[in-house]
Order: C-alpha cells, then sequence, then structure tokens
C-alpha cells in the first residue's frame, strides 16, 4: 500500500445559509493506493520471487471523515466524473454542509 495524497481543484460555490455560524471546510482524508504484483502467464515466465514484475494499482482506498455534519440523516455521496484522458476519472466526495466538496 502506498498513500498519496493528490487532490483535484473544485470549484467553490454560492454562498449558503449556513455560512454565518459554520465556517465552511475540506473534511480530513487519508488515501491508499493498493498495489500487487501480477503473477501472470508472461510475468511467471521472465520474473521470479528475486526479481518481480513490476507492480501494478488493484484499486483504491478512500477513508474520508465528516465529524461535524449539520445534516446527520444524509449519508455522504460520491460521483465519477470522466475528463478529457479516457484513462483518468475524477471521484467528487460530497457530503453537505459545513463540508466542501473534496475530489481525487
Amino acid at each position: 500500500e502506498e498513500a498519496f495524497a493528490e487532490e483535484a481543484e473544485v470549484a467553490p460555490t454560492a454562498h449558503y445559509a449556513w455560512n454565518d455560524k459554520h465556517r465552511p471546510r475540506k473534511p480530513r482524508y487519508f488515501n491508499r493506493v493498493l498495489t500487487a504484483y501480477e503473477w501472470n502467464k508472461y510475468n511467471q515466465t521472465h520474473y521470479d520471487h528475486d526479481n518481480p514484475p513490476p507492480k501494478t494499482v488493484q484499486g483504491y482506498k478512500f477513508n474520508i471523515f465528516y465529524p461535524d455534519l449539520i445534516d446527520k440523516t444524509q449519508a455522504p455521496s460520491f460521483k465519477v466524473a470522466k475528463t478529457e484522458n479516457p484513462d483518468v476519472s475524477v471521484l467528487r466526495f460530497s457530503a453537505g454542509p459545513p463540508f466542501e466538496d473534496i475530489a481525487f
């Protein structure tokens, strides 16, 4: 596992009614990239345990903390946005006030 903190820019939204009581802020987060060796037939032929193949990305793990949500009945949500590059997508997490959206 490797940690990463490459955060994408999110455009600020309009002025909220709760802005005077709670200052909008980004949530705390910890992200991990899960990597491992892929022992397919090609890699078994050309690599061994002393000389392993390159690691490949197996998945991502996002731990995002929203401790002071105003509306605790509404669960945080996410959206996947496509970019110009077909190999890259942006994950946007939103939870509501007082937290701003965060994207990776």
